[in-house]
């Protein structure tokens, strides 16, 4: 019975997140109420409350389901990435902007950005911190992958090159959500512009 009431606690829990961004999304983010969550998920809004304090951590927690959704389908590429660097590096960026997108608008963004800012020490701040850490990770271990089969040159700190790709990528992705009228298309060229002369200079010479 207590994993039946585990799952089932965490399938209200995603409804609620899905519940909420749609809302925001269609409604915006000031607009909406707890109340209007609740109905949508056809819950009262003293269960809602059972998870959440307010919209705020509702709107990061949303993140943190974004965040692990990309990180699962980001394992494919780190295990298997194309054989070029700047192939294997931008398929990751991609699918990490492409996601970025399901369940958030650039408003959204902006508002979960400020919030988790704002409040650092709340549960679901502290969790998207950490699952931001993993998205770092999860880069720097694509380029260690890279590094085991030749594509990168051996001696180069792969975590720390991992660490300078994600935080470009996540300091471009701050400039994309600021900038209501910029594309994902330009965002990804912008990125890959970048990216390209850090390949040149650790890539393994062509034979």
């Amino acid at each position: 019975m207590t994993g039946l009431r585990a799952r089932q606690k965490a399938d209200r829990n995603r409804r609620i997140l899905e519940a909420a961004t749609a809302l925001f999304r269609d409604a915006g983010y000031d607009s909406t109420r707890i109340e209007d969550i609740a109905e949508r998920v056809g819950v009262s809004p003293g269960t809602l409350y059972n998870y959440y304090e307010n919209k705020g951590d509702i709107l990061v927690a949303a993140v943190s389901m974004e965040v692990e959704e990309v990180l699962e389908s980001g394992k494919s590429i780190v295990e298997a990435p194309p054989k070029s660097a700047l192939d294997a590096l931008q398929a990751l960026i991609d699918l990490y902007f492409d996601h970025s997108l399901v369940y958030f608008s650039k408003e959204m963004w902006r508002t979960a950005m400020a919030i988790s800012i704002q409040q650092p020490e709340s549960p679901f701040s502290r969790r998207y911190t950490e699952l931001d850490a993993r998205l770092c990770d999860q880069v720097s271990t694509l380029i260690q992958t890279l590094q085991m089969q030749g594509v990168i040159i051996p001696g180069i700190d792969a975590v720390a090159v991992g660490q300078m790709v994600f935080n470009n990528l996540n300091m471009m992705f701050i400039e994309y959500v600021k900038d209501d009228a910029m594309t994902l298309e330009t965002l990804k060229d912008r990125v890959l512009r970048q990216n390209r002369p850090l390949v040149q200079l650790i890539g393994q010479p062509m034979i």
